[in-house]
């Protein structure tokens, strides 16, 4: 079985008791919010990540088509 970790609504800030219940996972799917790049530079470290863009981040698509696993699925970040 893979482990999935999903997060979102970093705003800059990654708690390293965060890192810790990411660390066994096979991918991470950020969805959105992220504001720094380092951020993305820390989670890619850990292993494959999958990114989309929050209504506070300028430098990403809105949403994401993704297949993972044999299972397909759209991640978007709405902030209503």
């Amino acid at each position: 079985m893979k482990k999935i970790g999903i997060i979102s609504d970093t705003h800059g800030l990654l708690r390293p008791e965060i890192l810790e219940i990411l660390k066994g996972c096979d991918c991470i799917i950020h969805a959105g919010d992220v504001n720094k790049p380092e951020i993305l530079d820390k989670l890619r470290m850990m292993g494959s990540i999958y990114v989309v863009r929050g209504n506070n981040d300028k430098d990403r698509g809105n949403g994401e088509n993704l297949t993972l696993y044999h299972r397909r699925g759209k991640i978007f970040h709405d902030s209503q």
